[in-house]
């Protein structure tokens, strides 16, 4: 519900329509040529992803209340002895450590890593640390699916927002509870990779199409030789591939330079949910239907009454709030959509409705269970 649809139109759907205009503008150009390299890649060529526990040291007083975060004040005390410092039992538990916040470390292992190489890790807090700015990852190690040691993380934070508080006053720009630490942790141990495996390769398709992966086979076979590539069904293609390593690395950054007409993708409509986006692609059509759309407007007025006491009464003057509450529903006025073969007319036939995205997204999902919209549906 909201105050009034028609003050929000010209602000948030314009910047919608302008969006899908610029789409069905798109509509009239040829389909282009694409490298195989961005419509498929070499299964077994990965990356992995990486986790650890951390803490993080050097805080200006926001770290962890480690009254609440016990684990905080457990990790110090065990890191604490293995730099041979021995604390009494039970110690751990009086610590107030407020320069110190334990974290999460997170990193992704790229594909042939090798160790030395240095890294990208992102440090998010898991207590209830007020800031990481200023703060200093101590060696974390990095642990992949398998629970073995990829990388050790250590470093100094950057962390990009800033705040300030005073008086019970309190401003905030960005998130201080997580940060990223550039280059921030070495390569120990290398991912075997399949690659040089077998008599050929397998390119899996970025989404699954048979029409994609006949061209991706059609346009290998035309390049490199006939009888090379074939697909296996609509998401993976099988090439054979020389035996000897440097052969293979040059084989495949051949192929992955083949051009390759690109196909109609399937029609599709992607609805944001949460921030009232809506996208649709140039394969989207409209079936005739008849759509009935109205607005429901609630305004809420308050004002203070003053209640005054009888003289001599010794009562108290008395304030209170006196709420009015109107509804005005305005007729839906039944619009008829003629069949929309191109993207541009069905921008035109929803722009007709003047409803703001939020009503868009209803009016959507109506129209596709109507089964007038040639396309499909996916809300995120």
């Amino acid at each position: 519900m909201k105050a009034s649809s028609h003050s929000l139109l010209p602000h948030s759907a314009c910047a919608l329509w302008l969006v899908l205009a610029l789409l069905a503008a798109s509509i009239a150009l040829p389909a282009h040529a694409v490298r195989i390299k961005e419509v498929a890649a070499v299964q077994g060529v990965r990356s992995n992803q990486l986790s650890g526990y951390g803490l993080v040291v050097g805080l200006d007083g926001t770290g962890d209340q480690t009254t609440q975060m016990p684990y905080t004040s457990q990790a110090m005390s065990n890191y604490l002895q293995q730099m041979g410092i021995s604390l009494p039992p039970g110690a751990a538990g009086q610590f107030q450590l407020k320069n110190v916040a334990a974290v999460i470390v997170t990193a992704q292992l790229p594909a042939f890593a090798q160790p030395g190489q240095m890294i990208d890790v992102n440090v998010s807090s898991m207590g209830n640390a007020k800031s990481l700015k200023g703060g200093t990852l101590i060696a974390t190690p990095l642990r992949g699916a398998d629970g073995e040691i990829y990388a050790l993380a250590q470093g100094n934070m950057v962390v990009g927002g800033a705040g300030a508080s005073a008086g019970g006053s309190k401003v905030q720009i960005n998130h201080l509870s997580a940060g990223r630490i550039p280059q921030g942790a070495q390569v120990e141990r290398a991912v075997p990779t399949p690659l040089n495996d077998g008599d050929s390769i397998t390119l899996g398709l970025n989404a699954s199409d048979f029409q994609t992966a006949r061209r991706v086979a059609q346009a290998i076979n035309a390049k490199l030789g006939n009888g090379l590539a074939t697909a296996l069904d609509g998401r993976t293609v099988q090439v054979r591939a020389p035996l000897e390593p440097g052969a293979r690395v040059g084989f495949i950054a051949d192929l992955e330079e083949i051009p390759l007409e690109s196909a109609a993708p399937a029609a599709k409509v992607v609805i944001n949910a949460r921030t009232g986006s809506v996208v649709l692609n140039q394969a989207v059509t409209l079936g005739p239907c008849a759509i009935a759309h109205g607005n429901l407007s609630i305004t809420i007025s308050s004002r203070p009454v003053i209640s005054q006491p009888n003289p001599l009464s010794q009562g108290q003057t008395v304030v209170t709030q006196q709420s009015d509450i109107t509804i005005n529903q305005e007729p839906g006025n039944i619009i008829q959509m003629p069949p929309s073969p191109q993207l541009a007319d069905v921008v035109r036939a929803l722009n007709s409705l003047g409803a703001t995205p939020g009503d868009l997204l209803a009016i959507l999902q109506a129209i596709k269970a109507a089964g007038a919209l040639n396309a499909e549906l996916e809300v995120i």
